[in-house]
């Protein structure tokens, strides 16, 4: 199989797991029960170098940065996919670059979060890790596509 399936399914695991972390993590809700306490302890302003945040204010700020990473980084998969019809095997550094990083936020996930994004982040770097496995030089395509006559007479 070529790589550039597998770009494109990693794109939209990032792009899915972008908008249900957007859906879930930031503008979810805590349980009942402990709404309260979370709230008396998130909305207390303070101030940090000359304006007023709270725990509240910088956890809703990161939460949309991982959003606009995630976003953006589906964006890049998907434009890695199409590059990589061309000549994959140059792309290989980038794509391991995609590899350790979602391998990492597997990682922290499963140390601080739940199964889910273990689960996505672990789809994204199986099929990142198979895309940097099928990826071709552009010349071996060209190699294997022309006959073995052919190839005697070329040299």
């Amino acid at each position: 199989m070529k790589p550039v399936i597998f770009l494109r399914i990693a794109s939209i695991l990032t792009l899915i797991h972008s908008i249900l972390h957007t859906v879930g993590g930031v503008f979810g809700k805590p349980a009942p029960g402990t709404a309260t306490m979370v709230a008396a302890f998130m909305r207390t302003p303070f101030p940090v170098f000359g304006v007023t945040r709270s725990y509240a204010d910088f956890y809703r700020g990161m939460g949309l940065c991982v959003t606009i990473f995630l976003t953006m980084d589906a964006a890049i998969l998907w434009m890695l996919a199409s590059m990589s019809k061309s000549d994959a095997a140059r792309l290989r550094p980038v794509m391991a670059m995609f590899f350790l990083g979602y391998l990492a936020m597997a990682l922290n996930s499963y140390a601080f979060f739940f199964s889910a994004p273990v689960i996505t982040e672990l789809l994204i770097v199986l099929c990142v890790g198979i895309a940097i496995f099928t990826a071709k030089r552009a010349d071996d395509h060209e190699t294997r596509s022309v006959p073995s006559e052919l190839k005697s007479v070329q040299s």
